[in-house]
């Protein structure tokens, strides 16, 4: 299994990041936070700082398991204004790598970049129609699977959200059995 990364920009909800970095590491699978800014240090949407494991410039994700992207504001919209988070993003996405996106995210980052266009999709309710002018089909669910596209509705979904990152790579058996122990 290769790594997975998650992407940070201050903003960044932190319920929605670290809870998918913390079920996905409960699963066995490798995944790194990655600050998108010249520095480890990230400031959440709620004041949280956390360290990332790297910075953007020193990660090659040509052989990544999944780019996954927090919402948040201003986070969703830092994430969106990097340069090298987008070709990343939409590399990733032409090889059809998995992609998983969050809150104002899917609308936010992924929109302008043409990854759900053509694919059913949710996200923080107040962005539906930038999700839908960026060509999604709005889906008013929690989680919303849609080939290599996981898209989520907002921090009290990130459990969901991670379980199904779990599930699409490592099997509903390895996804409820985390749950199980964490009484999810």
């Amino acid at each position: 299994m290769n790594t997975s990364y998650v992407f940070l920009a201050d903003g960044f909800e932190e319920v929605e990041a670290l809870t998918v970095v913390d079920v996905m590491r409960r699963a066995g699978m490798e995944v790194s936070t990655v600050s998108i800014a010249d520095k480890l240090n990230v400031k959440g949407a709620h004041g949280v700082e956390v360290m990332a494991d790297k910075l953007i410039a020193e990660t090659d994700t040509t052989d990544a398991e999944w780019l996954i992207v927090p919402g948040g504001m201003p986070g969703a919209t830092n994430l969106a204004a990097c340069d090298a988070l987008n070709d990343d993003l939409q590399k990733h996405w032409l090889k059809q790598g998995k992609i998983a996106s969050i809150c104002a995210s899917p609308a936010v980052v992924l929109a302008p970049l043409d990854i759900i266009r053509g694919q059913n999709a949710t996200c923080y309710p107040s962005f539906k129609a930038d999700l839908e002018k960026g060509g999604a089909t709005y889906v008013d669910m929690r989680v919303v699977e849609s080939g290599n596209l996981i898209t989520s509705n907002g921090p009290s979904s990130a459990f969901v959200f991670a379980f199904a990152i779990v599930a699409a790579s490592m099997g509903e058996d390895v996804a409820s059995s985390v749950a199980s122990g964490m009484l999810v």
